[in-house]
């Protein structure tokens, strides 16, 4: 299955396989950070927030949590520069006794112990005291979601749909279009070959430049 041969890599190593696909942001999402333990590979179950004020967004019959699919890496959206959470540790338990693997939010969680002590891996661009209500609301899921850095970041916004790949590990986040997930590990598999030949030389002494151009052709 793709999604294991995913799993096998980095973020990293799925980030530059992306850039040598042609993906220009390698499918990297800014600024969102663990902060509790654990790494994702999975589907992404997409979730859309809304300002509370928002009347002419729809409104959800059923709660998210409850109708992620097992497996699945929720992902939210939130409205920009909110100072509120979405995400606290009773939306974790629902999320692992649904069998979740993870949430990767662009905005906040609250609870981070919670969230540590078990041991479900929450990602977010920061942590919040203030929960969901009256600030936010969801609005729909499994809708594409459009990604959009912090304004500090110069950097494009990445879409995710339904179903692509979320990688997350210590150094971020990574959107893996599900149509591309052969093409990346193969990708991935060659420039991790390709640094393994690196590492060798350069601890052998060969020099950094030489052995970039060597292997990599720079």
């Amino acid at each position: 299955m793709s999604a294991s041969r995913l799993a096998a890599f980095t973020s990293c190593e799925l980030s530059d396989a992306l850039l040598k696909l042609k993906v220009s942001t390698g499918g990297f999402l800014p600024g969102i950070q663990l902060r509790s333990s654990g790494t994702i590979c999975a589907p992404a179950y997409t979730v859309q927030m809304v300002l509370s004020s928002d009347t002419t967004a729809p409104k959800l019959s059923e709660h998210f949590v409850d109708t992620a699919p097992a497996g699945a890496a929720i992902v939210i959206d939130v409205p920009a520069q909110q100072a509120n959470a979405v995400w606290g540790g009773l939306m974790t338990a629902g999320a692992m006794a649904r069998s979740a693997v993870g949430v990767v939010i662009s905005g906040r969680c609250r609870d981070i112990g919670e969230h540590r002590a078990l041991g479900f891996p929450v990602y977010a661009r920061g942590p919040s005291t203030l929960g969901q209500s009256p600030f936010t609301r969801p609005a729909a899921v499994n809708v594409p979601l459009t990604i959009t850095p912090p304004p500090d970041y110069a950097f494009p916004s990445v879409t995710v749909h339904p179903g692509d790949f979320i990688i997350a590990d210590e150094d971020g986040v990574v959107v893996v279009p599900r149509a591309m997930e052969d093409a990346v590990a193969d990708k991935a598999a060659e420039g991790r070959a390709i640094d393994a030949n690196c590492l060798r030389d350069i601890q052998a002494g060969k020099g950094i430049q030489a052995t970039f151009a060597k292997y990599r052709g720079k």
